[in-house]
Protein backbone atom coordinates (compact mmCIF):
# COMPACT_ATOMS: atom_id res chain seq x y z
CA UNK A 1 0.00 0.00 0.00
CA UNK A 2 1.15 3.68 -0.44
CA UNK A 3 -1.07 6.48 -0.89
CA UNK A 4 0.24 9.84 -1.68
CA UNK A 5 -2.09 12.36 0.27
CA UNK A 6 -3.63 15.28 -1.53
CA UNK A 7 -5.67 17.89 0.08
CA UNK A 8 -9.00 15.70 0.00
CA UNK A 9 -7.37 12.82 1.92
CA UNK A 10 -6.02 14.96 4.05
CA UNK A 11 -9.57 16.39 4.60
CA UNK A 12 -11.12 12.75 5.16
CA UNK A 13 -8.11 11.60 7.36
CA UNK A 14 -8.74 14.64 10.02
CA UNK A 15 -12.69 14.39 9.57
CA UNK A 16 -12.52 10.45 10.31
CA UNK A 17 -10.07 11.30 12.84
CA UNK A 18 -11.68 13.72 15.21
CA UNK A 19 -14.48 10.98 15.37
CA UNK A 20 -11.78 8.48 16.35
CA UNK A 21 -10.95 11.31 18.74
CA UNK A 22 -13.63 10.85 21.12
CA UNK A 23 -13.81 14.21 23.00
CA UNK A 24 -9.93 14.62 22.52
CA UNK A 25 -7.27 13.70 19.87
CA UNK A 26 -6.57 17.84 19.37
CA UNK A 27 -8.34 20.16 17.42
CA UNK A 28 -10.23 19.65 13.80
CA UNK A 29 -9.61 23.08 12.48
CA UNK A 30 -5.96 23.31 13.13
CA UNK A 31 -5.15 20.12 12.09
CA UNK A 32 -7.19 20.74 8.75
CA UNK A 33 -5.24 23.55 8.32
CA UNK A 34 -1.50 21.64 9.24
CA UNK A 35 -2.67 18.67 7.37
CA UNK A 36 -2.94 20.58 3.86
CA UNK A 37 0.17 22.66 5.06
CA UNK A 38 2.08 19.42 4.84
CA UNK A 39 0.57 18.55 1.30
CA UNK A 40 2.09 21.87 0.15
CA UNK A 41 5.57 21.47 2.07
CA UNK A 42 6.28 18.35 0.10
CA UNK A 43 5.22 14.70 -0.44
CA UNK A 44 3.33 12.96 2.45
CA UNK A 45 3.15 9.21 1.63
CA UNK A 46 1.65 6.50 3.48
CA UNK A 47 2.58 3.28 3.47
CA UNK A 48 2.14 0.03 5.24
CA UNK A 49 4.38 -0.84 7.92
CA UNK A 50 5.57 -4.13 5.88
CA UNK A 51 7.03 -1.09 2.98
CA UNK A 52 9.42 0.08 6.12
CA UNK A 53 13.31 -1.60 5.54
CA UNK A 54 13.87 -4.13 8.43
CA UNK A 55 16.75 -2.20 9.48
CA UNK A 56 15.33 0.91 9.97
CA UNK A 57 12.99 2.55 13.23
CA UNK A 58 9.87 3.71 13.51
CA UNK A 59 9.38 6.65 15.69
CA UNK A 60 6.09 8.04 17.59
CA UNK A 61 4.87 11.55 16.75
CA UNK A 62 2.62 13.50 19.11
CA UNK A 63 1.36 16.46 20.99
CA UNK A 64 1.50 15.94 24.49
CA UNK A 65 -0.31 18.21 27.25
CA UNK A 66 -3.39 19.82 27.92
CA UNK A 67 -5.63 21.74 24.88
CA UNK A 68 -7.57 23.99 26.67
CA UNK A 69 -4.45 25.36 28.54
CA UNK A 70 -4.30 29.27 27.90
CA UNK A 71 -0.75 29.42 27.14
CA UNK A 72 -0.10 26.57 24.75
CA UNK A 73 2.19 27.72 21.86
CA UNK A 74 3.16 25.34 19.05
CA UNK A 75 4.69 25.11 15.66
CA UNK A 76 5.54 23.93 12.72
CA UNK A 77 8.64 24.47 13.53
CA UNK A 78 8.33 23.02 16.84
CA UNK A 79 7.49 19.77 15.47
CA UNK A 80 10.05 19.49 12.89
CA UNK A 81 13.02 20.23 15.28
CA UNK A 82 11.49 17.32 17.87
CA UNK A 83 12.39 14.89 15.07
CA UNK A 84 15.59 16.35 14.60
CA UNK A 85 16.58 16.28 17.84
CA UNK A 86 15.93 12.59 17.49
CA UNK A 87 17.94 11.80 14.58
CA UNK A 88 20.87 14.47 15.22
CA UNK A 89 20.92 13.77 19.11
CA UNK A 90 19.63 10.24 19.78
CA UNK A 91 21.03 9.04 16.35
CA UNK A 92 18.01 7.52 15.26
CA UNK A 93 17.92 6.07 12.05
CA UNK A 94 14.16 6.78 11.24
CA UNK A 95 12.75 4.64 8.56
CA UNK A 96 9.19 5.39 9.15
CA UNK A 97 6.81 7.91 11.39
CA UNK A 98 3.73 6.55 13.53
CA UNK A 99 0.81 8.84 14.98
CA UNK A 100 0.24 8.36 18.70
CA UNK A 101 -3.34 7.82 18.10
CA UNK A 102 -6.27 9.17 15.77
CA UNK A 103 -7.74 12.42 16.42
CA UNK A 104 -8.59 15.51 14.76
CA UNK A 105 -5.14 16.95 14.60
CA UNK A 106 -3.13 13.77 16.01
CA UNK A 107 -4.04 11.51 13.69
CA UNK A 108 -1.62 13.66 11.43
CA UNK A 109 1.27 14.03 13.79
CA UNK A 110 4.15 13.37 11.92
CA UNK A 111 2.77 14.45 8.58
CA UNK A 112 4.45 17.91 8.84
CA UNK A 113 8.06 16.30 9.62
CA UNK A 114 7.45 13.78 7.38
CA UNK A 115 6.77 15.88 4.42
CA UNK A 116 10.08 18.04 5.22
CA UNK A 117 12.30 15.61 6.19
CA UNK A 118 11.33 12.85 3.66
CA UNK A 119 9.88 10.57 5.65
CA UNK A 120 6.94 8.08 5.18
CA UNK A 121 4.12 8.25 7.31
CA UNK A 122 2.66 4.43 8.12
CA UNK A 123 -0.50 3.33 8.61
CA UNK A 124 -0.41 1.58 11.99
CA UNK A 125 -0.66 4.70 14.52
CA UNK A 126 -0.08 3.45 18.07
CA UNK A 127 -3.61 3.80 18.98
CA UNK A 128 -6.73 3.90 16.60
CA UNK A 129 -8.17 6.05 18.90
CA UNK A 130 -7.10 8.91 21.13
CA UNK A 131 -6.08 8.27 24.47
CA UNK A 132 -4.50 10.74 27.98
CA UNK A 133 -1.57 9.39 28.75
CA UNK A 134 1.91 8.50 27.26
CA UNK A 135 1.93 4.85 27.99
CA UNK A 136 -1.59 4.39 26.57
CA UNK A 137 0.01 5.22 23.24
CA UNK A 138 3.60 3.29 23.81
CA UNK A 139 2.75 -0.40 22.14
CA UNK A 140 3.05 -1.82 25.31
CA UNK A 141 6.66 -0.86 25.40
CA UNK A 142 5.94 -0.53 29.27
CA UNK A 143 5.70 -4.11 29.56
CA UNK A 144 9.34 -4.90 28.89
CA UNK A 145 11.74 -3.89 31.04
CA UNK A 146 14.61 -3.28 29.76
CA UNK A 147 13.23 -1.01 27.14
CA UNK A 148 14.61 2.50 27.12
CA UNK A 149 12.66 5.25 26.22
CA UNK A 150 13.76 8.10 24.08
CA UNK A 151 11.92 11.06 23.65
CA UNK A 152 12.17 14.66 22.66
CA UNK A 153 9.68 17.44 22.96
CA UNK A 154 10.05 20.91 22.06
CA UNK A 155 7.30 24.05 22.61
CA UNK A 156 6.36 26.83 24.33
CA UNK A 157 6.56 30.88 23.28
CA UNK A 158 10.40 32.84 23.27
CA UNK A 159 9.28 35.97 24.28
CA UNK A 160 6.93 34.80 27.15
CA UNK A 161 9.89 32.84 28.17
CA UNK A 162 8.27 29.60 28.19
CA UNK A 163 10.22 27.95 25.21
CA UNK A 164 11.66 24.64 25.71
CA UNK A 165 13.57 22.01 24.36
CA UNK A 166 13.99 18.11 25.84
CA UNK A 167 15.70 15.10 25.12
CA UNK A 168 15.54 12.30 27.51
CA UNK A 169 16.59 8.75 27.70
CA UNK A 170 15.15 6.13 30.60
CA UNK A 171 12.41 4.18 31.49
CA UNK A 172 8.99 4.54 29.78
CA UNK A 173 6.85 5.77 32.78
CA UNK A 174 9.94 8.01 33.88
CA UNK A 175 10.02 9.89 30.88
CA UNK A 176 6.33 10.17 30.35
CA UNK A 177 6.46 11.91 33.40
CA UNK A 178 9.20 14.69 32.12
CA UNK A 179 7.79 14.95 28.91
CA UNK A 180 4.51 15.87 30.67
CA UNK A 181 5.96 18.14 33.22
CA UNK A 182 7.60 19.94 29.82
CA UNK A 183 4.36 20.34 28.57
CA UNK A 184 3.37 22.34 31.85
CA UNK A 185 6.58 24.37 31.79
CA UNK A 186 6.34 25.14 27.93
CA UNK A 187 2.36 26.78 28.57
CA UNK A 188 0.16 23.55 27.99
CA UNK A 189 1.79 21.86 25.14
CA UNK A 190 4.84 20.06 23.17
CA UNK A 191 5.30 18.74 20.21
CA UNK A 192 6.93 14.83 20.60
CA UNK A 193 8.94 12.30 18.99
CA UNK A 194 9.51 9.33 20.82
CA UNK A 195 10.14 5.17 21.44
CA UNK A 196 12.00 4.06 18.34
CA UNK A 197 10.75 0.70 17.89
CA UNK A 198 11.25 -1.88 14.82
CA UNK A 199 8.83 -2.54 12.08
CA UNK A 200 8.23 -5.81 13.14
CA UNK A 201 7.10 -4.74 16.80
CA UNK A 202 5.22 -2.05 14.98
CA UNK A 203 3.42 -4.62 13.42
CA UNK A 204 2.35 -6.74 16.63
CA UNK A 205 1.55 -3.77 18.99
CA UNK A 206 0.30 -0.99 17.33
CA UNK A 207 -3.45 -0.35 15.05
CA UNK A 208 -2.30 -1.32 12.14
CA UNK A 209 -4.71 -0.18 9.41
CA UNK A 210 -5.98 2.38 11.64
CA UNK A 211 -5.17 5.75 9.72
CA UNK A 212 -7.10 4.11 6.70
CA UNK A 213 -10.06 3.37 8.71
CA UNK A 214 -9.95 6.84 9.20
CA UNK A 215 -10.20 7.57 5.83
CA UNK A 216 -13.27 6.02 5.29
CA UNK A 217 -15.04 7.35 8.73
CA UNK A 218 -14.20 10.66 7.33
CA UNK A 219 -15.88 9.86 3.65
CA UNK A 220 -19.17 9.09 5.97
CA UNK A 221 -18.93 12.72 7.59
CA UNK A 222 -18.01 14.69 4.60
CA UNK A 223 -20.92 13.26 2.42
CA UNK A 224 -23.76 13.34 5.67
CA UNK A 225 -22.20 16.83 7.74
CA UNK A 226 -25.41 18.49 5.98
CA UNK A 227 -27.34 15.52 7.48
CA UNK A 228 -25.79 15.05 11.13
CA UNK A 229 -28.57 12.53 12.28
CA UNK A 230 -28.33 10.30 9.27
CA UNK A 231 -24.86 10.99 9.77
CA UNK A 232 -24.41 9.33 13.13
CA UNK A 233 -26.99 6.51 12.17
CA UNK A 234 -24.55 5.46 9.31
CA UNK A 235 -21.47 6.24 11.83
CA UNK A 236 -22.56 3.90 14.04
CA UNK A 237 -23.92 1.17 11.19
CA UNK A 238 -20.64 1.08 9.81
CA UNK A 239 -18.46 0.93 13.11
CA UNK A 240 -20.76 -1.70 15.27
CA UNK A 241 -21.60 1.24 17.41
CA UNK A 242 -24.98 2.62 18.84
CA UNK A 243 -26.63 6.07 18.71
CA UNK A 244 -27.49 6.74 22.09
CA UNK A 245 -29.40 10.01 22.10
CA UNK A 246 -29.88 13.71 20.93
CA UNK A 247 -29.91 16.19 23.54
CA UNK A 248 -28.17 19.97 24.60
CA UNK A 249 -25.40 20.26 26.51
CA UNK A 250 -26.46 22.10 30.22
CA UNK A 251 -23.19 22.21 31.76
CA UNK A 252 -19.63 21.59 31.45
CA UNK A 253 -17.08 21.73 34.26
CA UNK A 254 -13.52 21.86 33.45
CA UNK A 255 -10.19 22.16 34.95
CA UNK A 256 -6.38 21.98 33.47
CA UNK A 257 -4.85 19.80 35.84
CA UNK A 258 -1.18 18.75 35.47
CA UNK A 259 -1.18 19.09 32.35
CA UNK A 260 -4.92 17.50 31.73
CA UNK A 261 -8.09 18.87 30.84
CA UNK A 262 -10.39 17.11 33.16
CA UNK A 263 -14.19 17.55 33.66
CA UNK A 264 -17.90 16.19 33.49
CA UNK A 265 -20.53 17.63 30.83
CA UNK A 266 -24.16 17.28 31.10
CA UNK A 267 -26.64 16.44 28.45
CA UNK A 268 -30.44 16.66 28.77
CA UNK A 269 -33.44 15.67 26.41
CA UNK A 270 -36.07 17.65 25.33
CA UNK A 271 -38.30 14.66 27.49
CA UNK A 272 -35.91 14.85 30.05
CA UNK A 273 -33.11 11.92 30.20
CA UNK A 274 -30.06 13.14 31.19
CA UNK A 275 -26.54 12.02 30.66
CA UNK A 276 -23.17 12.92 32.30
CA UNK A 277 -19.97 12.05 30.12
CA UNK A 278 -16.44 12.53 32.40
CA UNK A 279 -13.56 13.09 30.59
CA UNK A 280 -9.84 13.38 30.77
CA UNK A 281 -9.01 14.99 28.19
CA UNK A 282 -10.42 12.19 25.91
CA UNK A 283 -14.51 11.23 27.34
CA UNK A 284 -13.84 8.33 29.72
CA UNK A 285 -17.20 7.51 30.66
CA UNK A 286 -21.04 7.89 29.82
CA UNK A 287 -23.59 7.26 32.09
CA UNK A 288 -27.83 7.65 32.27
CA UNK A 289 -28.12 8.48 35.51
CA UNK A 290 -26.07 6.11 37.44
CA UNK A 291 -26.06 3.44 34.49
CA UNK A 292 -23.00 3.23 32.41
CA UNK A 293 -23.54 3.28 28.70
CA UNK A 294 -20.32 3.31 28.01
CA UNK A 295 -16.97 3.43 29.01
CA UNK A 296 -13.25 3.90 28.35
CA UNK A 297 -11.71 1.97 25.65
CA UNK A 298 -15.17 2.37 24.44
CA UNK A 299 -15.41 5.25 22.01
CA UNK A 300 -17.68 8.14 23.29
CA UNK A 301 -18.25 10.91 20.45
CA UNK A 302 -20.81 13.86 20.28
CA UNK A 303 -21.18 15.36 17.05
CA UNK A 304 -22.45 18.81 16.68
CA UNK A 305 -26.36 18.70 15.18
CA UNK A 306 -25.49 22.33 13.82
CA UNK A 307 -22.03 22.26 11.76
CA UNK A 308 -22.13 17.84 11.32
CA UNK A 309 -18.76 17.82 13.39
CA UNK A 310 -17.47 15.67 15.98
CA UNK A 311 -16.40 17.86 18.88
CA UNK A 312 -14.10 17.53 21.76
CA UNK A 313 -14.01 18.62 25.63
CA UNK A 314 -11.78 21.10 24.99
CA UNK A 315 -14.36 23.05 22.81
CA UNK A 316 -18.08 21.78 23.63
CA UNK A 317 -20.09 24.50 25.32
CA UNK A 318 -23.51 25.23 27.09
CA UNK A 319 -26.11 24.94 24.46
CA UNK A 320 -24.76 22.95 21.95
CA UNK A 321 -26.83 20.44 20.72
CA UNK A 322 -25.57 17.32 19.99
CA UNK A 323 -25.93 13.69 19.49
CA UNK A 324 -24.12 11.10 21.20
CA UNK A 325 -23.24 7.55 19.92
CA UNK A 326 -21.07 4.98 21.64
CA UNK A 327 -18.74 2.15 20.07
CA UNK A 328 -17.35 -0.08 21.76
CA UNK A 329 -13.78 -1.45 21.80
CA UNK A 330 -14.26 -4.55 20.49
CA UNK A 331 -15.23 -2.93 17.21
CA UNK A 332 -11.67 -0.67 17.10
CA UNK A 333 -8.56 -0.97 15.63
CA UNK A 334 -6.61 -1.06 19.23
CA UNK A 335 -3.02 -0.90 19.99
CA UNK A 336 -1.63 -2.67 22.90
CA UNK A 337 -1.17 0.44 25.29
CA UNK A 338 -4.83 0.44 25.69
CA UNK A 339 -5.48 -3.49 26.41
CA UNK A 340 -3.93 -3.66 29.34
CA UNK A 341 -5.83 -3.97 32.49
CA UNK A 342 -3.22 -2.28 34.59
CA UNK A 343 -2.82 0.72 32.80
CA UNK A 344 -6.59 0.93 32.76
CA UNK A 345 -6.76 1.33 36.46
CA UNK A 346 -5.77 4.67 36.05
CA UNK A 347 -9.00 5.74 34.28
CA UNK A 348 -10.77 4.87 37.75
CA UNK A 349 -8.27 6.38 40.21
CA UNK A 350 -9.11 9.59 37.83
CA UNK A 351 -12.83 10.59 36.86
CA UNK A 352 -13.95 7.61 39.49
CA UNK A 353 -15.96 4.55 39.36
Amino acid sequence: MKIKVDENIAELAVLGGAFFGGGGGGDLKLGMEHAKLAVKLGDVVIVDVDSVPRDELIVTASMVGAPAAKEKYLTPSHMIKSTELMINVGKVEIGGIISSENGGYSTINGWIQAAVLGIPIVDAPADGRAHPTGVMGSMGLHKLPDYISIQTAVGGNKEKGRYVEVFVKGSLERTAKIIREAAVQAGGLVAVTRNPVSPEYVKRNAAVGAISKAIEVGRIIQKYMTEPREMIHRLADYLGGRVIDFGKVKEVKLETKGGFDIGSLFISTNSGRKYEIQFWNEYMVLKKNDKKLGMFPDLIVTIDLKRGLPLTSAEIKNGDDVGILVVPKEKLILGAGVKDPNVLKIVEQVVGD
